[in-house]
């Protein structure tokens, strides 16, 4: 299971944070993924200069904007399957 957290704090909200939480819950169920990504939202990331800031599981913190995250989730997937 691949733990998604997009922050939500003042920085990330002012860029759009719910609308890639929106893009990112959309391309989830379209492409079938719902048993195998959970998007939760976070409170400081810690990084709000890459506003809005992600974090897949326990790794680094990445900006991401809402036209963004269909090559985002594509980079997660593909990741998946070399490991």
């Amino acid at each position: 299971m691949v733990t998604i957290q997009v922050c939500i704090g003042s920085a990330c909200h002012l860029k759009g944070s719910y609308n890639v939480i929106n893009k990112l819950q959309s391309l989830v169920e379209e492409k079938g993924l719902k048993d195998q990504i959970i998007i939760k939202a976070a409170f400081c990331l810690g990084e709000c200069t890459k506003a809005v800031s992600v974090k897949v599981n326990e790794g680094s913190v990445r900006g991401l904007t809402e036209n963004d995250a269909e090559a985002f989730l594509d980079e997660i997937l593909n990741k998946g399957a070399s490991n």
